[in-house]
């Protein structure tokens, strides 16, 4: 993860616009979060590479327009 975390998420809500919601920090912690989460997967060599996906997703297209 992220050597000071805490920091970060600070200096994001700093960031947003004076007239912020509690929803709009919400949604920005959680797109963090998501991010963090998908950094963390590919340290740990837990993506799945580019191509395979793109291979994938030509194979559903396919079938869909049978």
């Amino acid at each position: 993860m992220t050597s000071n975390l805490k920091e970060e998420i600070i200096a994001l809500i700093k960031k947003l616009p004076d007239d912020t919601t509690i929803d709009d920090i919400m949604y920005h912690l959680y797109v963090k979060k998501k991010i963090l989460a998908g950094l963390k997967s590919l340290d740990e060599g837990k993506a799945i590479p580019h191509k395979q996906v793109m291979e994938n997703a030509k194979k559903r297209l396919e079938q869909w327009l049978k």
